[in-house]
């Protein structure tokens, strides 16, 4: 028998939790209705009651990853140029245990995007929106001098996504070597290697 409807919305927040719980600790690829239900303590049976798929489960562990992602704490953040964008580009990377769960999470989801025409092409709009997001500082940036004139701030924002990303990757797989001042440290070199003022920008 399915849930009525008020108990189902009170058990909703249970659940994602349930999800989220499994995500962290064995990534998209343990994510099955049978680890969700035994993390609760329930029956597969009533998990379906909410994911009659496993896509659908997918779906919404993705959709619980990116509110999350989003409503996470944020550093302060200048109002534009550089040092907004380095603001911005800290947050993406795994410098603290949060943000490290979070990033394994991530990664552990493009196997799945690759594997799913859907998946894919919303992980493909999840990188534009992260782009426009970013753009806008470097606009910003090119008209306050930071950046040389000729400066094409989507190729810009595109590189930056490039770079922070792979960053991600390595410090994932070796965080002794890729510690987080060395996260920082490579971070501002790259962002000075494509401004017009030398040494580091903090």
């Amino acid at each position: 028998m399915p849930p009525a409807p008020g108990d189902r919305e009170a058990r909703r927040e249970d659940v994602s939790q349930a999800v989220w719980e499994v995500l962290a600790d064995r990534g998209f690829g343990g994510l099955t209705l049978r680890a969700v239900a035994t993390s609760m303590g329930v029956s597969t049976g009533m998990l379906m009651h909410y994911f009659p798929t496993k896509r659908a489960l997918v779906a919404h562990a993705l959709h619980l990853l990116e509110t999350r992602t989003a409503e996470r704490p944020r550093r302060e953040r200048p109002a534009e140029g550089i040092a907004a964008l380095r603001a911005m580009l800290l947050d993406i990377l795994p410098l603290t245990p949060g943000d490290t769960a979070r990033n394994r999470i991530w990664v552990s989801s493009w196997d799945l995007a690759l594997a799913d025409d859907g998946l894919g092409s919303e992980q493909a709009d999840r990188y534009t929106r992260l782009r426009a997001s970013i753009s806008p500082h470097l606009e910003a940036a090119r008209a306050a001098g930071e950046l040389p004139e000729s400066a094409d701030p989507d190729q810009l924002a595109a590189t930056a996504v490039a770079f922070t990303h792979g960053l991600v990757v390595q410090a994932l797989f070796d965080p002794a070597r890729f510690t987080e001042a060395v996260q920082i440290a490579m971070l501002d070199d790259f962002l000075a290697s494509i401004s017009d003022r030398p040494g580091r920008v903090r």
